[in-house]
């Protein structure tokens, strides 16, 4: 027998039977994946027992078993609390126009690219815009402070042309702006990656079919590209709706102040001030309500990205 047939020859067990066992060939990969298996299961899934303490009054030196039962008061106190559906409108705000934004700019942008015929001008753009998605935001919001300010580079450059400084940082509708924008900035460039993928994968037949029925770029954009693209924009969107109440804790814990509090407030950094407070029984309360409402939106999203785009991940 050659070498080539024992190699290629499926696994036998000791009864000469071909093994059915799947995991005799992929056991390498699992153990690659159990770092993360545990990680998950650390930080995730242990943690979980803690939430009865958005149904008790709960007290540090009692602990969860013997700290007093409230039912659903928490809940009631949360949507009466102004403060807590203010952060829920906030988060609400924010997490929409990025979620829009982030989906329009990223797929302009790799439309954009995609005319460029240069490869090395392309490459280059393309290093230089996914660059800031591997900053933190630590670095980032450290540099947007001194850029911001009222004595920094954008007011000075708006005296010198006339115009009054803007308090980019400390007003909450420009605060809400600088939040999206910088955003924007810091993730659109890897965001396209995507719909750059997709974009090599539209059939260049289709292109030149059209160009010999004298379809311009603009036209061949509109009816091939655009439909092209769609299914995965779908699949991105709806993704992107699990994420409707995730306005980006590093992002705004590291941009915000008390002068912007009312509308820049969102809920994990709301979360995170309750717990600093003292107030544990209502930061698990929202905490909960917002992982709630989260597991809705992201089975609904694969539901719909499955129904639209036949996207599914099991």
């Amino acid at each position: 027998m050659k070498n080539t047939d024992i190699i290629s020859s499926p696994a036998r067990s000791s009864t000469g039977r071909t093994s059915k066992n799947p995991f005799r060939k992929t056991w390498r990969l699992h153990i690659l994946l159990l770092p993360a298996v545990l990680l998950a299961i650390i930080f995730k899934y242990a943690p979980m027992p803690g939430i009865v303490m958005a149904f008790q009054d709960f007290k540090p030196w009692l602990g969860i078993s013997q700290s007093p039962w409230v039912g659903w008061d928490n809940f009631q106190l949360m949507f009466t609390l102004r403060g807590t559906v203010q952060v829920i409108w906030n988060t609400l705000i924010i997490s929409v126009m990025k979620i829009i934004f982030g989906l329009a700019v990223p797929v302009l942008f790799a439309l954009m690219l995609n005319e460029v015929r240069n490869m090395g001008m392309k490459r280059s753009i393309q290093t230089m815009v996914y660059l800031p998605h591997f900053m933190s935001w630590v670095i980032l919001g450290g540099i947007l402070l001194d850029l911001l300010s009222l004595d920094g580079i954008v007011n000075r450059f708006l005296v010198m042309v006339n115009l009054d400084p803007v308090m980019f940082l400390g007003e909450g509708d420009w605060f809400r702006t600088t939040v999206i924008v910088s955003d924007l900035w810091k993730e659109f460039g890897f965001s396209a990656i995507v719909f750059l993928a997709a974009l090599s994968g539209i059939n260049p037949d289709l292109y030149e079919a059209a160009e010999i029925d004298g379809a311009g770029r603009m036209q061949q954009t509109i009816h091939i590209t655009l439909p092209s693209l769609l299914p995965m924009m779908v699949v991105v969107f709806t993704l992107s709706l699990g994420n409707m109440l995730n306005a980006n804790f590093d992002q705004i814990f590291n941009l915000i102040n008390p002068l912007v509090l009312e509308k820049g407030d969102i809920i994990d950094t709301f979360v995170f001030r309750s717990f600093q407070d003292g107030q544990y029984s209502l930061a698990t309360t929202v905490g909960l309500f917002k992982s709630a409402i989260g597991f809705i939106l992201i089975s609904g999203g694969y539901y719909v990205a499955y129904r639209w785009a036949n996207y599914r991940i099991f």
